[in-house]
Parts: structure tokens; sequence; C-alpha cells
């Protein structure tokens, strides 16, 4: 049982780092061209939602991969807000 929890845990952070790992081109493409206007701003907002409703569901949980996937994706979705509004 203990072995099937480590794999579940692994699967967990692998899949966190990817999904978090999507958000940085995006983030990287805004910053560098130093505009925001085709990116949907009320998208990003959804979605910081929903991050936050996840991030919540994992420290209820206690779950490691969820909280730190979650924290993490969440800060990259609030500095594309961020530079949304500035560079709008």
């Amino acid at each position: 049982m203990e072995f099937a929890i480590e794999i579940s845990s692994f699967i967990g952070i692998i899949a966190g780092i990817i999904t978090t790992s999507a958000l940085i081109p995006q983030a990287v493409k805004i910053y560098r061209n130093k505009s925001a206007r085709d990116i949907s701003l009320a998208m990003f907002i959804f979605l910081a939602v929903g991050i936050c409703l996840w991030l919540f569901y994992g420290i209820l949980l206690g779950e490691l991969p969820l909280i730190l996937a979650n924290s993490f994706s969440l800060l990259f979705i609030l500095s594309i807000i961020i530079m949304k509004i500035r560079y709008g």
C-alpha cells in the first residue's frame, strides 16, 4: 500500500510540474512583448478562482502535490493578470 501512495504522489508532482510549466511561455511572451492585448482577462480571472479552490482542496486533504502545483500555478496566473492590467 505504501508503494502505491509513493507512486501516486510522484505522478501528482509530475502532473503539477507539467501543467504549471504550461503557464510560463505565456507569462514570458507578455513580459518580453510588453503586450497582453490578445489575452482574455476574464479567462485568467476564472482560472485563478478555480486554482484557488484546487489549492484549498489540496490543503484540506493535506496533499502536497496539489498544494505545490496550485500554489505555483496561482503565482503565474496572478502575474499574468497583473501584466494584462499593466500592458493591456
